[in-house]
């Protein structure tokens, strides 16, 4: 399943610096990191062990909006954990990543898992230069690392269709979050690098809704993803205080209808 909409490209087809996508030392930060991405116990353990829930909670929304297989832009991809999982769904998913190490080690893991992924290392400012667009993107752990949260969501409005669906998992602004989020999964129980995080970054639900609303897109649905420390493992819940996944729609109004 090959995308139509990009062209695969090397590792300096993007000029990062004032992007409002990218920031130099979440570049730099990722990088390091990509070697151990795939290794479950490893300092992406936390979004192994997340990932099914999450792409669990995007599938059903796109089969209950559309039904069928998506061509899906996956921003932030990282070496390719939603990506992987959304292709085995039989979605056409294009990977786009400022980190050119992570992008490096996604296209050999899906060359050698046999799917037909496109991985791209850039930033959403080089599609929108181009002019493509996508029925659906999911921008997973990202944006709480975003120069510009709101200038990003501009972005991804633009990349989308109208009627588009936008999927966006981030953290909650809250005392639990720091306290949970930040400094117990980083210094305590260790599930995050230190440093990981900056909480003042965290991106609140009223937030993502106001800005979303700026940039064209309508909140239509959010959950809580819920951490488990006895057995490791992610569910889903009411409560968004630290983790919390959403869709945006491109062009809906406020009681849901497309305009």
């Amino acid at each position: 399943m090959q995308d139509t909409g990009t062209r695969e490209t090397g590792t300096q087809d993007t000029e990062r610096r004032g992007a409002s996508s990218v920031r130099d030392d979440e570049v730099a930060r990722f990088d390091g990191l990509a070697a151990q991405w795939w290794d479950p116990a490893g300092p992406m353990g936390a979004l192994h062990a997340m990932n099914p829930l999450r792409c669990g909670w995007i599938e059903r929304r796109i089969q209950a909006h559309r039904a069928g297989p998506a061509r899906i832009l996956d921003i932030g991809c990282g070496a390719g954990l939603a990506a992987e999982a959304l292709a085995r769904m039989g979605h056409a998913v294009t990977g786009l990543d400022a980190a050119a190490e992570p992008v490096t080690i996604a296209r050999t893991h899906a060359l050698d898992a046999g799917l037909a992924i496109t991985y791209r290392v850039g930033a959403a400012e080089d599609l929108v230069a181009e002019g493509v667009r996508f029925p659906t993107i999911t921008a997973l752990e990202v944006i709480e690392h975003v120069a510009d949260p709101a200038a990003f969501l501009r972005l991804l409005a633009t990349l989308l269709e109208p009627g588009g669906l936008l999927f966006v998992s981030t953290l909650n602004r809250t005392v639990r979050s720091l306290a949970f989020a930040k400094f117990g999964a980083e210094y305590v129980v260790r599930l995050l690098p230190i440093g990981t995080h900056d909480w003042r970054r965290f991106v609140p639900p009223t937030q993502l809704a106001q800005d979303g609303r700026r940039a064209g897109l309508t909140l239509r649905a959010t959950a809580g993803m819920g951490y488990n420390p006895l057995d490791g493992t992610w569910r889903e819940t009411r409560d968004l205080a630290v983790n919390y996944i959403a869709l945006l729609v491109r062009g809906a109004s406020a009681d849901g209808r497309l305009t």
